[in-house]
């Protein structure tokens, strides 16, 4: 009885062994998640980027400006005109702005805030009030862009959509090409004399269609019951969320050409991409407030990218020109890494 308990403990601890890349991230990712929540991750609101725009200047004036430049909370990019702010807000330049004016002898307040993250745009708002310190002559006034009831669904709707869409493609994808080549039916299309090439459409095209289905469903329930405001942008919307889903179709393909098993696919799938895709994205956690080498990492998330710019297209309603920078990426993303899967698919 016990030899044959330790042959089994053996037997385990030799598959473990084995299996080289399940180990690695079995070992690992504790460790990973350990860091993040106690070091790297934080929802604390800082490093909020405010201009600030003065038609007069007096000792409060500079005195203001001065607490802003010195508060950690800040980070003060400099003046500028009301144009000047607007157009950075849209660019996604500045997360809030401070306007002083001169009026009948009393000093009026304007904080502008982009709140299409609700967090960051109640915490801003309540930083600048408490930096403005007002006396009884002046006058503060808020004034919310893009999301003026403030709610939190607006900034989860991207975020959901980019994991979701990793989910069915990627996974899907990699997971049934994956079953194919442990059963053998993937062996016998490859000696047929159908070309690789068809064989890979055959398999994208499917997961293409049941993504659009999704995309549809979630931009009816984000239009209609979540009462995101529906304007002309939705036409840019679709065409970059397919863009996305060919780029997910693209990562599936990769993993499917790396792992042989349906449980590698699995794990190689969900844990090396939909963690990334929770914490390095921008969905949960403001980019800014991480490490600077997690900055960094985060641009090769395409998860990133394609929330950026369906939060201008959606939320803050911006023309297509706004998110040239972010379609760029993940078309390049999206091209090279076709073309390694491609590769790397035709080899084995």
């Amino acid at each position: 009885m016990n030899n044959t308990l330790i042959s089994l403990v053996k037997k385990e601890f030799l598959h473990i062994i084995r299996d080289r890349r399940t180990a690695l991230i079995t070992i690992l990712m504790p460790l990973v998640l350990l860091l993040l929540f106690g070091y790297a991750i934080s929802t604390e609101v800082n490093n909020i980027n405010v201009m600030a725009v003065i038609d007069f200047h007096s000792d409060k004036s500079r005195e203001i400006l001065k607490k802003m430049e010195v508060n950690s909370y800040f980070t003060f990019i400099g003046l500028a005109t009301v144009e000047e702010l607007d157009d950075a807000m849209k660019r996604g330049d500045a997360d809030a702005g401070l306007v002083m004016r001169q009026s009948d002898a009393q000093t009026e307040y304007q904080i502008i805030v982009d709140a299409s993250n609700p967090n960051m745009a109640k915490t801003a708002t309540a930083y600048l009030t408490g930096l403005i310190e007002p006396a009884g002559n002046s006058l503060v006034t808020t004034r919310t862009l893009y999301n003026p009831r403030l709610k939190s669904s607006y900034n989860f709707v991207p975020g959901i959509m980019g994991m979701i869409f990793i989910l069915v493609c990627a996974i899907m994808t990699s997971v049934s090409i994956v079953s194919e080549k442990e059963s053998g039916t993937m062996n016998l299309l490859l000696v047929s004399p159908i070309r690789p090439a068809m064989i890979i459409i055959g398999k994208l095209v499917p997961y293409f269609v049941l993504s659009c289905i999704i995309l549809a469903a979630m931009l009816g329930l984000s239009y209609g019951l979540l009462d995101i405001p529906l304007n002309a942008s939705v036409f840019n919307v679709i065409l970059l969320s397919m863009l996305y889903i060919v780029l997910a179709l693209s990562i599936g393909l990769l993993v499917s050409s790396i792992v042989s098993t349906q449980l590698a696919a699995l794990i190689v799938s969900a844990m090396i991409f939909m963690i990334p895709i929770i914490f390095f994205s921008g969905m949960l956690f403001p980019i800014d407030n991480m490490p600077q080498v997690l900055q960094w990492l985060s641009s090769i998330i395409p998860a990133r990218w394609y929330i950026s710019a369906l939060k201008k297209l959606m939320i803050q309603q911006l023309p297509v020109s706004y998110i040239v920078h972010e379609v760029t990426i993940l078309g390049f993303m999206t091209l090279l890494i076709l073309v390694i899967a491609i590769k790397k698919f035709k080899t084995r």
